[in-house]
């Protein structure tokens, strides 16, 4: 009985060994060196540009051995634009312990790294405008702290030229923002530097919250050729309202990005951000495996910008877009989805 009781323990070790020597564990990745992670991804407001940068960095992640649900829990909320709710979402991750957060729009990143620094938790950021202005980076593009992440900082001189082309007549550009997003601050004084130079004017209009979009939208399209959209997140929130306005006046509406375009703007020299948040989950599964702390890693960008048009929202406008622009388009949609 003893000899066949040493024999069982024999074979059970040798079973271990070879299974060891195979395929990792159940949940297990060679890539993460077969450990477990607990990421917290916080996004501040629910549209498609920022659904796309949140789906891309998981992909990002995934191309470098962090799969979600074998490897990886993702914990996952939204602000709805709401700066106090931001911070909320991220003191639960950090009660939650995880071992990393990301956060998705400026407001968001900015929330996240006051919890990081507390908690000692690195923080990974995408779809940050302005990281230097937003004091997540100095002024070099090194890391202001253990934090680190990507840039969408718009095209605006590309914009310009392609609403010159678009409009040649047009004198006035409409920009509605939000007061507290430093992003758009930033994107605006670009465009007032910039402007003159494509014989434009910028008429701004500033919000507070949501519920002023509307009033807003109204006297904005009252007193401008066409209006260009940023990627301020509580306006592109409210996007379908302004796009109604501009519409009943036939005023072009000009977005930053492909799913603006997709909605109803009518085109775009926009940034991908379902690549920017590849990006940035190659840049976060570094930090995870210990390749580089946050604190190491510059802050990254984009660097070219595409042509998006509609040609529905063109038709509806009584616009022909130039043939040079459309032969350039990285896509032409030719309707108007709900958003």
């Amino acid at each position: 009985m003893k000899k066949l009781h040493t024999a069982v323990l024999t074979a059970i070790a040798a079973a271990a060994v070879l299974a060891g020597c195979g395929s990792s564990p159940s949940g297990e990745s060679p890539a993460s060196g077969g450990k477990t992670y607990t990421i917290g991804i916080g996004q501040f407001a629910d549209h498609g540009s920022l659904d796309n940068c949140r789906e891309g960095f998981l992909s990002g992640l995934a191309e470098e051995g962090f799969v979600e649900g074998e490897n990886l829990t993702v914990l996952y909320d939204n602000a709805q634009t709401n700066s106090s709710t931001a911070t909320q979402i991220n003191t639960n991750f950090a009660a939650r312990k995880v071992d990393l957060i990301c956060g998705i729009a400026t407001p968001m990143a900015q929330s996240a790294y006051g919890v990081g620094k507390k908690n000692n938790i690195p923080v990974i950021y995408t779809a940050v405008t302005d990281p230097v202005a937003a004091e997540l980076a100095n002024a070099d593009g090194t890391p202001a702290g253990q934090i680190t992440g990507t840039s969408d900082m718009l095209p605006v001189q590309q914009q310009l030229e392609m609403i010159r082309a678009i409009l040649p007549d047009a004198k006035t550009i409409g920009i509605l923002y939000t007061t507290s997003e430093v992003n758009s601050a930033s994107t605006i004084a670009q465009y007032k530097l910039l402007a003159p130079d494509y014989g434009f004017t910028i008429v701004e209009s500033a919000i507070s919250s949501s519920a002023d979009v509307s009033l807003a939208a109204d006297a904005l399209v009252s007193k401008v050729d066409c209006i260009t959209n940023l990627t301020d997140n509580t306006v592109v929130a409210s996007l379908p309202i302004i796009l109604d306005k501009a519409n009943a006046r036939n005023i072009p509406v000009f977005g930053s990005e492909i799913e603006q375009v997709k909605i109803g703007c009518l085109a775009a020299m926009g940034l991908d951000y379902t690549e920017l948040g590849k990006q940035t989950g190659r840049m976060a599964a570094k930090i995870l495996k210990g390749e580089a702390q946050a604190s190491e890693l510059n802050y990254e960008t984009v660097k070219e910008a595409s042509f998006y048009a509609n040609t529905k929202a063109a038709e509806n406008l009584g616009i022909s877009l130039p043939e040079d622009l459309t032969a350039s388009a990285k896509e032409i949609f030719t309707d108007i989805t709900a958003d």
